[in-house]
């Protein structure tokens, strides 16, 4: 299958509904996860990250994925992405943000989408073992990659992709406070929640705020995220780590996919031409929902644009 066959995403009959897009990948999708290789990485101010490995040929080409908020290698759109590159013999790693591979990470500060130092320390690594390397990031994953590459400049990276991103911190907050949107920021609160009084419990968080009380993600963000990163409240940590200011400085050749339907962000979020330099190409379909993309005639053959997409873009640069 070549790029030109899948770069047009047509929702089907039965998934025209953002939500549908949505769910059908996250709670009806069975796929098994490849086997992995976990390697530890010691960071300099005594925390860790973990990686799991898809090993492949030799010191060929390797893809790196990032995975999205309290995501890991388990993630479902992870486990359908890793088992197209153990189809093609490519090579893979999984990186975990902090806290993110089943144990709680050491130190009070976590992860977020302006955290890229972490980015950089694992993309050091990694670019030792390979003679090429690309990457891909899920949505907090892929603002991460983003904002990354637009402060590296030159980074060594052959291609990547982002899917799904909030590009504007700010709006996706925003939507995920409105309609049905709003159990999207329930779940995904209630996990981030129990993440941290699981850390909390084991290594003691100093002047944690009443968590049961932070019921949005501005609010959450301006009680927990903020001061633990640094930032001077909600408004400075959105105007900080959003992606889209930052675009037009990426130089790398980067694949943007997202939904104009996405119930996580909306489509006003988007980057405009403008904002988009040469070498990066927005395709932004009318479904598609978020991280979905489903397709197929009937539901019980339900088919996953975003592995093929994917796969076709990279191809040229992994096989």
């Amino acid at each position: 299958m070549t790029e030109d066959t899948v770069t047009s995403f047509c929702a089907p009959w039965w998934a025209r509904n953002a939500h549908v897009q949505t769910l059908w990948s996250h709670l009806a999708r069975r796929t098994r996860r490849p086997p992995l290789r976990r390697e530890r990485l010691t960071l300099p101010d005594g925390d860790f990250l973990d990686c799991d490995w898809l090993d492949g040929n030799g010191e060929g080409p390797l893809l790196l994925i990032l995975h999205g908020l309290e995501g890991s290698s388990d993630s479902v759109y992870v486990r359908g992405l890793l088992q197209v590159c153990q189809g093609r013999g490519w090579r893979a790693v999984v990186a975990h943000f902090r806290g993110c591979s089943g144990e709680p990470n050491r130190r009070p500060r976590s992860y977020h989408c302006g955290v890229t130092d972490d980015l950089e320390i694992i993309i050091r690594h990694v670019r030792r073992r390979t003679s090429a390397l690309c990457a891909v990031g899920f949505s907090l994953g892929g603002a991460v990659l983003l904002n990354w590459l637009a402060e590296r400049g030159d980074t060594g990276l052959a291609a990547a992709a982002a899917v799904s991103v909030p590009y504007d911190l700010d709006s996706a907050a925003t939507r995920l406070g409105q309609g049905f949107s709003r159990l999207y920021q329930y779940g995904l609160l209630r996990q981030v929640k129990r993440s941290l009084r699981r850390k909390a419990a084991r290594y003691g968080i100093p002047a944690l705020p009443d968590l049961a009380c932070l019921n949005t993600f501005r609010l959450f963000d301006d009680a927990v995220t903020a001061p633990l990163h640094g930032y001077r409240g909600v408004n400075d940590y959105y105007a900080q780590a959003s992606p889209l200011p930052g675009l037009r400085r990426i130089r790398v050749t980067t694949l943007l996919i997202h939904a104009l339907d996405d119930p996580f962000t909306g489509s006003g979020c988007l980057p405009r031409a403008a904002d988009l330099p040469a070498a990066v190409r927005l395709e932004a379909p009318p479904h598609g929902g978020h991280v979905g993309f489903v397709y197929g005639r009937h539901p019980w053959a339900a088919r996953y644009w975003l592995d093929e997409r994917l796969a076709a873009f990279f191809s040229p640069f992994l096989s």
